[in-house]
């Protein structure tokens, strides 16, 4: 899919990291020519009125478990960084160079290459040869490698490679089957739970490794307030360590789980109000590089289940946005920097040239009406399952258009 005619959006109030700006883009051949307050159309240009609506850069998902090409066009998602965690898993370059092409053209899916074979975590895939097939980074997966060994040496391969490791913070031994973190709320309800020490300890102990390997490492979710204190003194000491975050742990506490609703069985779980405050202050800091939807549908023979039993996950594409521009309105980040979160930092981590409205970088666009409401339903949702914890919650922001390099999407 290529863009046959250059198109300029006109009447925009454009998202660019340095703040909005009234004014235009204009883009050809498939990627941004200019932008700004004196970009005018051309007579053969198709043009767009955004009619004082943002113009945006295309999100970019770090770490979904699934590629849902409706649901993630619904929320404003142009790429999507996807975990090894398949079935089978992307262990292997085929598999790896399978995935890159899968989503073109509409959307760009970007394998995570699995650290180890099978995400056993204790033999080394092929990750020189993923790479070579398209893996934009290096994932543990659902699960944290135990073996310290082992982890030192993916990260020592992974610096030679320039490629970032994308880790779960939790310590296996200590987590084993929970679904809960310690505290009140376990208690009470009989859950099987894990300290939230569990994370501080897993994040440590990664970040001691990388320092030693000289790696770039990515925390795919951070969620205490012991493991944001850990990562902004690692940042402060000048290590190359980033994290992530989803919405729900920004916006739910363990409270949530009080009706046994599986929605709420997530990895990691649900944190204390406490951890969920220190969560959006690690946001308004920059402590948080990263917020990820975390998008991994599970259908009813996963959720249909006691709490315990049932699988972790949420479907969290088409919510993304939406909970994120909630932050804006909340006064915790600005317009810039919730895009810098979800399309500018994750692009640069892979190494892709898209994430932000520049010229020379991809026409990946969206146009999105911050304000309109809506009521996420469940019922109606675009991707493959509907376990949203955000059920019948009422939120603001919607996307009106999408372009995928200067092609449009979504009208």
């Amino acid at each position: 899919m290529k863009q046959m005619r250059a198109l300029t959006i006109t009447n925009a109030q454009l998202v660019t990291p340095d703040g909005v700006i009234a004014g235009g883009l204009r883009c050809a051949d498939g990627v941004i020519t200019a932008l700004g307050p004196d970009v005018m159309a051309q007579d053969s240009d198709d043009i767009i009125n955004a009619r004082g609506k943002l113009v945006a850069p295309g999100l970019v998902d770090l770490g979904v478990f699934a590629v849902d090409k409706p649901a993630f066009h619904f929320g404003g998602i142009t790429r999507a960084a996807l975990m090894p965690d398949q079935s089978p898993p992307l262990d292997l370059p085929s598999r790896v160079g399978f995935i890159a092409k899968s989503g073109k053209p509409d959307l760009w899916v970007h394998p995570l290459a699995a650290a180890t074979r099978a995400l056993e975590g204790r033999e080394l895939a092929e990750l020189a040869l993923m790479q070579d097939a398209g893996a934009k980074g290096i994932a543990t997966g659902r699960r944290w490698i135990a073996d310290s060994g082992v982890m030192l040496r993916l990260l020592q391969y992974a610096a030679m490679l320039d490629l970032v490791v994308v880790t779960h913070a939790e310590d296996g031994g200590l987590v084993g089957e929970a679904a809960a973190t310690a505290g009140e709320i376990a208690t009470r309800f009989g859950l099987p739970a894990a300290p939230a020490e569990a994370e501080a300890l897993a994040i440590a102990r990664d970040m001691a490794l990388a320092e030693l390997a000289g790696a770039r490492l990515h925390i795919r979710q951070v969620t205490t307030a012991r493991g944001f204190d850990l990562v902004r003194a690692a940042k402060t000491r000048g290590l190359a360590v980033t994290c992530g975050i989803t919405p729900a742990h920004f916006m739910l506490s363990d409270l949530a789980t009080s009706d046994f609703r599986t929605f709420m069985r997530l990895s990691p779980p649900l944190r204390s109000e406490t951890d969920r405050q220190a969560a959006r202050a690690a946001i308004a800091d920059g402590t948080v590089d990263v917020i990820a939807s975390g998008h991994d549908p599970r259908g009813p023979e996963d959720k249909r289940l006691p709490f315990a039993d049932a699988a972790p996950g949420m479907a969290g594409a088409e919510t993304l946005l939406a909970m994120v521009l909630g932050l804006v309105r909340d006064g915790v980040i600005g317009m810039a920097r919730a895009f810098d979160l979800t399309a500018r930092n994750p692009a640069r981590l892979l190494a892709v040239p898209a994430g932000e409205l520049a010229p020379g970088l991809e026409a990946d666009l969206a146009l999105i009406n911050p304000d309109a409401p809506w009521i996420i339903d469940r019922r109606k949702m675009e991707a493959t399952a509907d376990n949203t914890p955000f059920d019948r919650q009422g939120t603001q922001g919607r996307v009106l258009g999408l372009w995928k390099g200067g092609v449009q999407l979504l009208a």
